[in-house]
């Protein structure tokens, strides 16, 4: 088991000190990010939901649910917060496994932390390394082995269920079975369909959280697993460059809620009306040039928060109109206004063979604006926000979009509290007040 043998040392050897600056700081802003996601998903009907099955269904006094503080066990806990923490489509996302690691791996950390004495802020923080960077690969992996694009709740799994041996000090034979255990229950869903028809099961992030804490304590109870996903790679560089190339590096952030593939248009639109100074009754049409993936993306009127995230037209014709895509635009009431809706039935969608050949390493969009008068107004080729590299968000533009999600739910001075705490987090040695903080 080369391979495993690898991830087991990575899992179990990382310690905070001897980590590069550049990604102990990158840990904290994924915290910030994730956690900001998760307070104010919390909100969200789908959270509502799963609260009440996890205090009906999966009761416990082990760990806690954000925001509202109630008790439940740790699987069920991370149920609720994983579901929370993807549930308004705003959480970091690598674009090789097209999905979302931070929201399979926070919801896993918070509850084994409440599990064990002792748990620190290093400890929290090496774990959630670990998480990334094993789910990145199992993700990296899993999509190289089987030609259906799978959500991210696969591999997600075996990064949180990492994440969770290492908060627990899994021994290496409980940690393979932990992994074995978490791949071979994992949600294997599949992802196109759950576009085309938008649900509250979204990137089966939640359950994906719930199989990886129960994966770590089903193998702590001497539950066996079959063999960790790591040996199947045909790229043996995936694992070879683990705990010296850190993928968690290359992560994009969201500035907008909703799907990551609809926000180059996003970007597009919002350019070229800000550059000509356009009023909106000016706009004859709109048309997205794209790749297919994000041609499928729904154009039809949403009825839910989930129908308003996975569309293409929707948060363009928000972003017009608000200039923000947020909570407060992908929930009742705003998704029925009859301004949006006007504005969502003057744009028309497009594929292009430019665009679906740079995709996924790259998701461009043109768009084009007709106005009544008969100009014809180009974005030119655009990308979404926030991307990795040189168009990475600041530390102080994630602090600033942690204030807009969070304030709302929490209040100004608990906001700025966890902010506070989440930039010197390593030195936290007692966890309890950090989740005090995140309960209204």
């Amino acid at each position: 088991m080369k391979h495993t043998d690898k991830v087991l040392r990575f899992i179990q050897e990382i310690k905070w000190p001897y980590l590069p600056s550049e990604v102990r700081q990158q840990s904290k802003r994924c915290l910030m990010d994730s956690l900001g996601a998760m307070l104010s998903g919390m909100r969200t009907p789908v959270a509502g939901i799963m609260q009440r099955i996890a205090t009906t269904q999966l009761k416990g006094n082990e760990a806690t649910l954000v925001v509202s503080g109630v008790k439940a066990s740790a699987a069920g806990a991370a149920l609720v917060n994983g579901f929370a923490g993807n549930a308004l489509d705003i959480d970091d996302g690598y674009r090789l496994v097209k999905g979302h690691p931070g929201s399979c791996i926070l919801p896993v950390i918070l509850s084994a932390s409440e599990i064990v004495s002792g748990c620190t802020g290093k400890n929290f923080l090496e774990a959630m390394i670990v998480g990334y960077e094993i789910a990145i690969r199992a993700g990296l992996i899993r999509h190289t082995l089987y030609e259906t694009y799978h959500s991210s709740g696969s591999w997600g799994a075996i990064g949180g269920a990492a994440a969770a041996g290492k908060i627990l000090n899994l021994n290496e034979e409980t940690l393979v079975h932990a992994l074995g255990v978490a791949e071979y229950h994992a949600p294997i869903a599949p992802m196109m369909k759950g576009i085309k028809t938008p649900s509250m099961g979204k990137d089966s992030i939640g359950w994906g959280s719930f199989v990886a804490m129960m994966s770590a304590l089903m193998a702590r109870e001497g539950f066996t697993g079959i063999q960790p996903i790591f040996e199947d790679t045909p790229n043996s560089f995936l694992i070879e460059g683990l705990g010296e190339q850190y993928k968690m590096m290359d992560l994009y952030f969201k500035p907008y809620a909703g799907c990551r593939w609809a926000q180059p248009a996003v970007e597009g639109a919002l350019r070229v009306t800000k550059q000509a100074g356009l009023n909106l009754n000016d706009i004859e049409k709109i048309q997205i040039f794209t790749f297919a993936e994000a041609a499928d993306l729904s154009r039809i009127y949403p009825e839910s928060t989930e129908d308003a995230q996975y569309s293409m037209s929707f948060p363009v014709s928000v972003a017009l109109i608000d200039g923000e895509v947020g909570p407060d635009q992908v929930s009742p009431p705003r998704i029925f206004d009859e301004d949006i809706r006007n504005m969502m039935g003057r744009i028309e969608v497009l594929v292009e063979d430019r665009f679906q050949k740079e995709f996924p390493e790259r998701a461009l969009a043109e768009v084009s604006v007709i106005t009544k008068d008969g100009k014809i107004l180009n974005s030119g080729i655009v990308s979404a926000r926030w991307e990795p590299g040189s168009d990475a968000p600041t530390d102080e533009e994630l602090e600033k979009k942690f204030f807009w999600l969070v304030q709302p739910v929490l209040g100004e001075a608990k906001t700025k509290k966890l902010v506070k705490m989440i930039w010197e987090f390593e030195n936290l040695t007692d966890l309890k007040e950090f989740m005090r903080y995140c309960i209204k």
